[in-house]
């Protein structure tokens, strides 16, 4: 058993001998110290199966509020991005008016005006042409044209100058759209992408067009591009939803995350991937996105580095390698024998002076140079200093990911002794808890590099401002670190060897840290959101909150309401050989991670 514990300084928050005696009172209390924090999961995953059914639970809810049809709601819902309480607020502030109309909804009173109006035959306001009633649509808006124009595009410019008999000037993107009918305009939109909300095609119409017509003609005409459409419509529940996104697990998983509350949050997938919500990376807190961001960028490019040996070496003019100086004078030497002048670069002869080169000028050497070179050798020290602490961490998380299965070989052991305890949950809760720790303090210093430097935060403090932040951050950091450390160093003690008593001793001492870890991960937080990024006032910085139980696991989404289709979806669904439960397309996205 360890009993030697390092403590820095008397007021600093570290765990001794002295924590037992004084808290073995609150052993039944500490042991249970996640248990008496229950999390409700507020994330949900949407899988294949569940898609459908989670968007239909909105367009639900805007069609019982709002009295309207489903085709009208969804069409409500894409254009506020599929926030229902945005909707109930536009509602308020604007009325329905005004609500429906800044989405293209028309909405029509009663459903058989429209087609009482119709006679045998309509005149096209295409073609102008007297069509029989079933070869047109009319929309809800009362724009009423061919399902397919027999003429083509230069033959009704002819035909309209001609009855005008004069010059007339027409939006020729209106004329080719509109001189297909509707089956080719949807057609045509289709393939743009611009499925989700596809206007009339008359003049300076906004009326978003009818799912149902949409899909009844195109669907008559190509099959495969009526999926298309529908698969479009599915997915814009994730692609317009700014609560829902795709989970970046690559190969993808399939899954999609719908959030309740925040979107600066990281939630972990079914699949297992913990990632940032706001920004798609890993999940990094206590770093901001784009400090995360820009430390992936200069990890993966080596920067500073670069930056460097831009500035210390110069390239040679004959054989283009670089050459470092090592001394005061300014003509140099590449090992391929070429002269060259330090300051300018140009190719020289051998003769010269302390002030002067046979043969050219250019002046002295000027102190901007070695001050650029100092600047630069700082800047590399410091991206050092952090990048070495961060991927230690990270190695030893990996690491310590052994541990789990060495933990469970330990309690099989006590238990093959016969030495059977009521529970064994304080190992592995302690064993999380280190991990979680290990992912803050690691991901810490990425923070502090960005924090503390003159790139994003300049001057938004003083000197002397920056450093007193930064002793309070760094004391902060110290204390979890060690604490972290400690706890380490007890969890892979072999303590399925030891006798009770000692195992009692032991389970107090990781108890006890486990606790104080978990508290000085919420100061971490704290110190960070309040003290440091909430003093900003030229740069917005803000990071996920501090969850003591790790990162939330989303759970199944489960709908209570109907999830069949609609009458009138299904039907033409089904006439037309389609399942369009089936008919999403889950994108392989890129990798995210660095």
């Amino acid at each position: 058993m360890v009993d030697e514990y390092y403590v820095s300084s008397d007021d600093e928050e570290y765990y001794d001998d002295e924590d037992d005696r004084q808290n073995l009172e609150l052993l039944d209390y500490v042991e249970n110290y996640d248990s008496l924090r229950p999390e409700v999961p507020t994330s949900k995953v949407i899988s294949k199966e569940s898609l459908l059914a989670a968007q239909k639970d909105d367009v639900q809810r805007a069609m019982d509020v709002l009295s309207l049809k489903e085709y009208h709601a969804r069409t409500l819902l894409i254009h506020y991005r599929w926030d229902v309480d945005n909707v109930l607020a536009v509602l308020v502030e604007k009325g329905k008016d005004r609500l429906y109309a800044e989405a293209g909804v028309t909405v029509v009173e009663q459903d058989d005006h429209v087609s009482s109006q119709l006679s045998s035959e309509v005149m096209c306001g295409i073609c102008m042409d007297e069509i029989p009633a079933d070869q047109v649509t009319v929309m809800d808006c009362g724009h009423c044209f061919c399902n397919g124009c027999k003429y083509s595009p230069l033959h009704l410019l002819y035909f309209l100058m001609q009855c005008a008999n004069v010059v007339i000037v027409v939006e020729i993107s209106f004329v080719y759209h509109c001189a297909l009918g509707w089956t080719e305009h949807f057609i045509v939109k289709i393939n743009d992408g611009q499925s989700r909300r596809i206007k009339c095609m008359a003049y300076k119409c906004n009326a978003i067009c009818d799912e149902a017509v949409i899909r009844n003609l195109v669907s008559a005409r190509d099959h495969s591009l009526a999926e298309k459409f529908e698969r479009f419509l599915l997915e814009s529940y994730i692609e317009d939803n700014r609560m829902v996104k795709w989970c970046p697990s690559v190969p993808h998983c399939g899954n999609a995350i719908r959030i309740e509350e925040d979107e600066l949050c990281e939630v972990e997938c079914a699949c297992g991937v913990q990632f940032c919500f706001n920004c798609l990376a890993e999940a990094h807190s206590p770093c901001s996105c784009q400090m995360w961001k820009l430390w992936c960028q200069k990890c993966q490019d080596e920067s500073e580095t670069v930056n460097y040996i831009a500035v210390n070496t110069k390239p040679c003019p004959k054989c283009g390698k670089l050459v470092e100086k090592n001394g005061g004078c300014n003509l140099v030497s590449c090992l391929c024998g070429q002269p060259f002048c330090w300051l300018c670069g140009a190719p020289t002869g051998l003769n010269h002076t302390w002030d002067t080169i046979a043969g050219h000028s250019c002046g002295r050497f000027k102190e901007e140079e070695e001050t650029k070179l100092e600047r630069a050798k700082r800047d590399l020290f410091r991206y050092t200093h952090y990048f070495n602490r961060y991927q230690a961490h990270i190695d030893s998380l990996k690491l310590e990911a052994t541990l789990k299965q060495s933990i469970q070989e330990k309690i099989s052991h006590l238990e093959e002794r016969e030495l059977t305890y009521r529970d064994m949950s304080w190992a592995t809760n302690a064993l999380y808890r280190l991990f979680r720790s290990r992912q803050i303090i690691s991901y810490s210093y990425p923070f502090a590099y960005y924090m503390f430097s003159e790139d994003i935060c300049k001057n938004e403090m003083t000197v002397e401002e920056r450093t007193i932040k930064q002793n309070l951050f760094e004391d902060q950091q110290q204390q979890l670190e060690s604490n972290m450390e400690k706890l380490s160093l007890f969890i892979e003690e072999p303590f399925d060897e030891y006798s009770p008593d000692e195992i009692m001793e032991l389970k107090m001492r990781i108890l006890n840290l486990s606790t104080l870890t978990d508290n000085l991960c919420a100061k971490l937080y704290d110190c960070i959101e309040d003290d440091l990024l909430g003093s900003l006032k030229r740069t917005r910085h803000s990071i996920a909150p501090y969850k003591s139980n790790g990162v939330e696991k989303a759970s199944e989404l489960t709908v209570s309401r109907d999830t069949t289709t609609s009458n009138s979806e299904s039907d033409l669904a089904a006439s037309n050989g389609m399942d369009i439960r089936n008919s999403v397309c889950f994108p392989v996205l890129p990798n995210v991670y660095p």
